[in-house]
């Protein structure tokens, strides 16, 4: 899935993103807006995960959908 339909069905999958990373505010999650980069960058600093680390959370998430 490419960034273009991520960002099409963000507000259907955001729920589960809420779910899989608790920590991320609603506001964290609307600025990623289906962004994998965004997204990944939120992580790292959430969570404290190295660049790689996150990005393949962030692929292996939206490889589900």
């Amino acid at each position: 899935m490419n960034n273009d339909q991520i960002a099409g069905k963000w507000k259907q999958i955001k729920g589960e993103a809420k779910v899989q990373w608790g920590k991320l505010t609603d506001d964290e999650l609307d600025i990623a807006d289906g962004h994998k980069d965004k997204l990944a960058g939120k992580i790292q600093e959430r969570y404290g995960r190295t660049k790689e680390e996150a990005e393949r959370e962030v692929d292996d998430f939206f490889s589900r959908y």
